[in-house]
């Protein structure tokens, strides 16, 4: 079953496929497809790409930049961008802390790091985890105390946060730091961004198991934060980290990324033979195809329902905790059934160990040489963003009154 367009929305998706097709790279796009890790360089490239058209923001309101799409919009374009290969944008800056600022930033706030995230000026992480507060993200422990001296007003930050996506590409980070330790968890965050420049900020590099170097730990000793990159009022924090969270979750669901990876899983499925067949006609794996198939088409269904929410002005509750779950499951099972079709052939985790000794890549599979890194390296999906387990426990709070 497929979205039903109306001649403007079908208008406007020919439109999106024309920008795609003239202004994608190709060499970023075949990256993508073949679930290779981009560079830098090649976010920032798509980046400015998608600003120079005015597309990069789009669920910001047009006063701030964002293209006033309503929500069938932005489900077109987030799935005709996935499809096409189109990279998921970092999301940090533009999807996470625009909204925080557009929402709770004071005018001159907004006047001063908005623009900078559209222009890709500034890219930015998230300080949220820590070792000791990674779903339970109200115990964190990192410190702000606040000093007013002669060199005016500011935050002495001291702390560790964890599981930093892109620091090492990062020259911001938003944090979450208690700036009242005798107040009840949640009451005593606030809502802090910081210079990673800074002196007494320490970035240490994670491994993951697919051997990449994503995520990072992140120390900071004494570090000096005028008291005006404050987001809000202090220790309102946790107000502005559920509302952010929210957009998180939802954008961890990955609608269009989900499309992109059924559409690519059928095209393998149909080319791998088993037992003398095509893979896709063998009764048990047809079957998983099936059911996360129909998963996938009502999850569209509550996305789109999310999006005309927000853009109505309203803020997604438990609605994105469902799509969240739904979402890394649905995606991960789509990368399970692709590295079983791919049988032995995806068990190197390193591209040039894959094809030593083939004059071309085995079967003319290049999604092989990738296969079981995303496998491992999504399995983290269901933990970030706030586990799944967690999330179950937002629903039943939310709409059962447990």
């Amino acid at each position: 079953m497929d979205v039903q367009f109306t001649p403007q929305e079908e208008a406007f998706r020919e439109e999106v496929r024309t920008f795609l097709k003239d202004k994608l790279p190709a060499r970023i796009a075949n990256k993508v497809k073949a679930g290779q890790r981009l560079s830098k360089a090649d976010q920032e490239e798509w980046h400015a790409i998608l600003n120079a058209q005015g597309w990069l923001a789009n669920h910001w309101p047009q006063a701030h930049g964002g293209p006033g799409w309503g929500a069938v919009e932005k489900f077109i374009f987030d799935t005709e961008c996935a499809l096409a290969g189109g990279p998921r944008i970092v999301p940090f800056g533009v999807n996470m802390l625009g909204p925080v600022l557009i929402k709770y930033a004071n005018e001159q706030q907004k006047a001063y790091w908005l623009p900078r995230i559209l222009s890709g000026e500034d890219w930015w992480c998230q300080g949220y985890s820590e070792p000791g507060a990674g779903s339970d993200l109200a115990s964190v422990k990192t410190t702000a105390v606040r000093v007013t001296d002669e060199t005016g007003d500011y935050y002495i930050v001291n702390g560790q946060k964890t599981w930093t996506t892109q620091g090492q590409h990062a020259n911001m980070i938003f944090c979450l730091v208690r700036t009242d330790r005798e107040a009840k968890a949640q009451s005593g965050i606030s809502f802090l961004l910081i210079d990673m420049a800074t002196p007494g900020v320490e970035l240490r590099p994670i491994r993951t198991l697919d051997g990449d170097h994503e995520v990072n730990e992140v120390f900071f000793t004494d570090v000096k934060v005028p008291a005006e990159n404050l987001v809000g009022e202090e220790n309102k924090g946790w107000t502005y980290a559920k509302f952010l969270l929210t957009y998180e979750r939802t954008g961890i669901a990955g609608v269009g990324f989900c499309v992109a990876g059924l559409a690519k899983l059928k095209v393998i499925a149909a080319r791998v033979m088993k037992n003398g067949k095509p893979l896709d006609q063998d009764p048990l794996f047809a079957a998983r195809m099936a059911r996360v198939e129909i998963d996938l088409e009502n999850m569209k269904t509550t996305n789109l329902r999310v999006i005309a929410a927000v853009a109505g002005g309203g803020v997604p509750g438990a609605e994105s905790s469902m799509l969240k779950i739904r979402g890394t499951e649905i995606r991960q099972e789509i990368l399970s059934l692709i590295r079983r079709a791919m049988g032995p052939y995806a068990i190197p985790f390193v591209e040039e160990a894959q094809y030593e000794g083939y004059a071309e890549p085995p079967l003319g599979q290049p999604e092989a040489a990738t296969a079981a890194a995303n496998y491992f390296n999504y399995r983290k999906l269901s933990i970030f963003g706030g586990s799944n387990e967690i999330q179950k426990n937002i629903i039943s709070k939310m709409i059962l009154g447990l």
